[in-house]
């Protein structure tokens, strides 16, 4: 049983074989939080965990006490106004105008399995006694109010997941400012904050500063994760490293807005909180209703920050993303859109697919422009119909043809979205999140549907059911390519408004759960122009992403290694791309763009009919290669070896799970001239085994290969002229893979 209470003291101790959570009730009934880190064996108290000492011009919670000041204790759920000065994780505006709250300790339940969360995305189990669930029952006697923290461990991750639930059990209306979805107090702030931080095109880039006084955040307003802040923060020690060292990870399941930040106050105490970014927020919480917060999941590793991110993967690849395709191996595809952008037909269409066909790609998908009168970025989105001036037989007609080839046929949608040149925006202006009484500000000529307002959802659930049931599609690109502005909707009431982008969240996640549930065989893919909603949330619905709609090589280094700090190699959409690159005109080869690309989903957007017949040639070989290997790349664990973020090169490593083969990807940005000579240190592999490293030919043990590395340079004794012929350029790559084989 990984969930033990000590009754007497009325201590709750999560653990497994690999990390313990410790926190207990104290006199006063409010929670305090005592340890969570690497396992720990059970005892009968933990009161020796208990930190007490008198601090000078200090509010404590009653006479003759002066030790029982919130403001140097470390709690589990904190609010402020009782003595704590802190940034709290929750604040309820009582109808009296008090934001004064006390939840004191009312019960608690243990039960096998976890629950899922309503309206939201969450992690799952299959089987009950995959996890064990806690969920303490919290009561303010003031407000009529009950709040229920709730704590899942699994048996064989080292993670906790929280999320909190707020029921109004009294008569009058109560209205929530702030609602985290997790707290945690660790006791230094010997600490350095990693986030990943970007904008279109350079997402996720990683960002590492050293903890200090005050706060420190990452954050989105966007009604969006955003491209600018994902919603992830980790605190490692100073001395980790990818292989080594503590580090606690914090990640949010929730697609809008966020809030994660670290407070370290005057004793060194390092509080992190992670949740809907209280800006703007408010919701009003009428008599009997309850609020849910998103789930947010924190992971600790001891063996740095690989190990950290292979947490994650796995819960993420097996226990987050769901249904036909989370296990199954993903299709290659050919998108069309910097092939064509806006300019096809059907003709150019089919003659792209039969060349995709001979070159032994197995999807083709149709991008932005084959509705309305869609011809440039200004028209059309929401009318969900087929512009017959560009594809005669529509999209059932060409899904067909598609099919006819050989392959299967995939769609873009936008259904976020409308432009006001258009049919349901003439009809529905009211339906566009817009003030009646200001200016309407645009992105990229379009404006936001306002998904709070159901009958809109149904609205773009019907026009896209009518679509995809008369087709023949396999795969659906979502893209989303406007934050909201001027958050107002004509649909919520006035006090309702502080619940605007929550509100329209729960309208996607709604949308996706009906398609997808319509259409269980159809992959998703979730997209924002690119990578600006690449989060847990999405996951949920759609295991994969488009990682960034910066598609050049050299670029996507950075952007898939920031990337995989939390979100597995089977969430990133990764193409080979035209050169020169439609992002930063760079010319890189097809050889390197496709080795960049192996490393995710795998696939192409381009025009194939513009290749040259060798270019066609190492399609068909690269095209051989990933499947080879999908299923390895897809499932297997992925270490972080060179970080582009601190030299020249770049390397990554995924090892099986029975460690019997492996692929590395090595990357050198720039040519180095007289160079040093270089040897890649491997990791993940078993000492003891033997293994063929090709295209070396060459025989090693793993423990060969881990403390020596493979040698890079090669011997060129007696045959130095070769060297200058044969000497890498600029933007080079180089992909090994690794296989275990009989010893002679």
């Amino acid at each position: 049983m990984p969930i033990i209470v000590n009754e007497e003291n009325k201590e709750f101790h999560l653990f497994n074989k690999q990390i313990s959570y410790i926190f207990r009730v104290m006199d006063n009934n409010q929670l305090e939080h005592l340890y969570f880190g690497k396992v720990l064996h059970h005892r009968k108290g933990f009161l020796n965990l208990v930190e007490r000492e008198p601090r000078p011009l200090t509010s404590n919670l009653y006479e003759g006490n002066q030790t029982l000041s919130l403001e140097h204790i470390k709690q589990e759920y904190p609010s402020y106004g009782t003595t704590d000065f802190r940034m709290p994780a929750f604040s309820i505006e009582s109808e009296s105008g008090s934001r004064i709250t006390d939840f004191k300790y009312k019960s608690y339940r243990i039960f096998s399995g976890k629950k899922a969360l309503k309206e939201l995305p969450s992690t799952y189990v299959e089987d009950e006694n995959e996890a064990d669930t806690l969920e303490i029952k919290l009561y303010d006697n003031v407000l009529n109010c009950e709040l229920i923290l709730s704590y899942t461990i699994y048996e064989d991750y080292a993670a906790i997941c929280r999320n909190a639930r707020y029921i109004n059990l009294g008569n009058n209306k109560i209205e929530i400012t702030s609602a985290m979805s997790t707290s945690l107090d660790l006791p230094d702030d010997d600490y350095e904050m990693l986030h990943l931080a970007g904008a279109w095109s350079r997402e996720r880039h990683i960002k590492i500063r050293k903890l200090q006084p005050g706060i420190q955040s990452i954050y989105s307003a966007r009604g969006a994760s955003s491209a600018n802040h994902n919603p992830f923060l980790a605190l490692k020690r100073p001395y980790t490293t990818e292989n080594m060292g503590e580090v606690y990870g914090f990640s949010l399941v929730y697609s809008g807005n966020f809030l994660g930040q670290v407070e370290v106050d005057s004793y060194g105490v390092s509080r992190v909180t992670l949740g809907i970014n209280p800006f703007n927020f408010r919701w009003v919480l009428e008599s009997s209703e309850e609020f849910q917060t998103p789930e947010a999941v924190t992971v600790f590793s001891d063996c740095g920050l690989n190990g950290m991110s292979q947490t994650f993967h796995k819960l993420y690849r097996t226990r987050l993303a769901r249904g036909y395709w989370r296990d199954r191996v993903r299709p290659i595809l050919i998108n069309n859109w910097e092939a064509t952008y806006f300019d096809f037909n059907e003709e150019k269409i089919i003659n792209i697919a039969k060349t995709a066909k001979e070159l032994g790609i197995e999807l083709f998908v149709l991008d932005d422009g084959w509705f309305g009168k869609r011809n440039d970025d200004t028209s059309s989105l929401g009318d969900w119909f087929v512009n017959k001036n560009k594809l005669s037989d529509g999209i059932e007609g060409l899904s067909k043809k598609i099919n006819n080839i050989g392959i299967k046929f995939g769609l873009w949608f936008e259904p976020e979205m409308v432009s006001k040149d258009s049919h349901i925006f003439n009809e529905h202006s009211d339906w566009v999140i817009h003030d009646p009484n200001r200016n309407m500000s645009h992105g990229r000529n379009q404006y936001v549907l306002d998904f709070s307002n159901k009958q809109v959802v149904d609205y773009i659930y019907n026009l896209m059911c009518k679509t995809i049931e008369s087709s023949s599609i396999s795969y659906i690109k979502w893209d989303m390519n406007r934050n909201i502005t001027e958050a107002y909707s004509s649909f919520l009431n006035s006090n309702q408004q502080g619940e605007l982008m929550h509100r329209y969240i729960l309208g996607v996640y709604n949308l996706y759960d009906r398609l997808t549930t319509k259409f269980p065989e159809i992959l998703f893919e979730s997209c924002a122009a690119g990578g600006g909603r690449f989060d847990p949330g999405m996951l949920y619905y759609a295991p994969q992403a488009w990682t960034s709609d910066d598609t050049d090589a050299v670029e996507r280094l950075k952007i898939q290694y920031g990337t995989s700090m939390v979100y597995p190699i089977s969430s990133m959409g990764s193409h080979v791309s035209a050169v020169p690159n439609h992002q930063v005109g760079r010319i890189t080869s097809i050889d390197t763009r496709a080795n960049v690309a192996y490393f995710g989903t795998f696939g192409y957007e381009l025009d194939l009919n513009k290749l040259s017949d060798e270019e066609k040639e190492d399609v068909k070989k690269q095209v051989e290669f990933f499947k080879e290997h999908r299923d390895l790349i897809q499932k297997g664990d992925f270490y972080r070896l060179m970080s582009p973020f601190e030299g020249n090169d770049t390397c990554w490593i995924i090892v099986s799970k029975g460690k019997e083969k492996a692929i590395v990807g090595y990357y050198s940005v720039l040519s180095r001239p007289n160079d040093r000579y270089h040897r890649i240190k491997l990791t993940g592999l078993q000492s003891d085994k033997l293994y063929m490293v090709e295209p070396k030919g060459t025989t090693h043990y793993g423990d060969e290969l881990m403390i020596i590395g493979i040698i890079l340079s090669e011997d060129y004794s007696g045959r130095h002229e070769d060297f200058y012929k044969k000497h890498p350029n600029d933007y080079s790559s180089r992909v090994f893979t690794i296989k275990e084989v009989k010893e002679e």
